[in-house]
């Protein structure tokens, strides 16, 4: 009987058995058409920045995401003092910017806020409403009233990738994840190329939200943003995912690109348009 011989690195990854089928069809059948299918239509790094290979073109929107470690005791004090301002700033016209979606994490690191905001018209819009803020007395005040209340805070500047769902307001009750890759540097174009293929196995249970990518901050960082109805229905999401023909091959190709990655497991805040 014929014996398997595993790699140093395939164990080290400690990939299933579904995903080695990926590189044995290739090797075995010398299939070059589907090597081919899996590297067509790449985008090349030398040609621009990745920044607009990868971003959508038709929009011009900056995205905003801030994490907030809160003291235990002051969690639902901080979220009602989120809330009020964030739908002041969301439902000022004078602003140009909207809260995506809001929320606390479950599982993952604790005690913790995340929001997520969209500024449209780039650069000179997040600009615009800086400028408005310095100069907004109620929200100096809320600043010093919300800084009693953190431990610690950090943000970044994104952009959104063009192959991913925009995010829109939907109705829950969900649960969400957000799976954050930090990258090595010079992949950020692989990856792009190799998940434009892999989100069309993730899009039956309505479950894509949005996938970003880092601009300023800690930079090759992308997040990918999921909602599910419970945890046992993402589980049988991303079960179903194996089972359909290429994914396998994309989460091959992909791993090596990852210089780490975590899982957080959030519950959107009463004021979240992504509930």
């Amino acid at each position: 009987m014929a014996t398997t011989v595993w790699s140093k690195g395939q164990m080290l990854f400690g990939y299933s058995s579904r995903l080695h089928r990926a590189t044995r069809r290739f090797s075995e059948s010398g299939d070059k058409g589907w090597f081919r299918s899996v590297f067509a239509h790449k985008l090349d790094a030398r040609k621009d920045a990745h920044s607009n290979l990868l971003s959508k073109k038709e929009t011009s929107s900056l995205y905003k995401i801030q994490f907030h470690n809160v003291k235990p005791e002051c969690m639902e004090a901080y979220n009602s003092l989120e809330a009020e301002v964030q739908t002041r700033l969301h439902q000022d016209q004078d602003y140009p910017c909207e809260v995506v979606g809001s929320w606390n994490t479950w599982y993952g690191e604790q005690d913790q806020a995340v929001h997520l905001w969209r500024y449209r018209g780039g650069y000179p819009a997040l600009t615009e409403c800086l400028k408005k803020l310095n100069n907004d007395k109620a929200y100096f005040e809320f600043r010093k009233e919300r800084a009693k209340m953190l431990v610690s805070r950090r943000n970044q500047l994104l952009l959104e990738f063009s192959f991913w769902n925009e995010p829109v307001p939907r109705p829950g009750p969900n649960i969400y994840e957000m799976r954050t890759y930090f990258l090595k540097p010079g992949t950020m174009i692989e990856w792009g190329n190799h998940w434009a293929r892999a989100i069309m196995h993730r899009q039956e249970n309505n479950e894509a939200i949005g996938g970003f990518f880092s601009q300023i901050g800690d930079l090759y960082v992308v997040h990918h943003l999921w909602a599910y109805e419970s945890l046992q229905s993402r589980e049988d999401t991303r079960s179903s995912a194996w089972l359909k023909d290429g994914w396998d091959a994309n989460v091959y190709y992909t791993v090596p690109l990852i210089r780490s990655m975590e899982s957080r497991i959030m519950i959107p805040t009463k004021s979240s348009p992504l509930q």
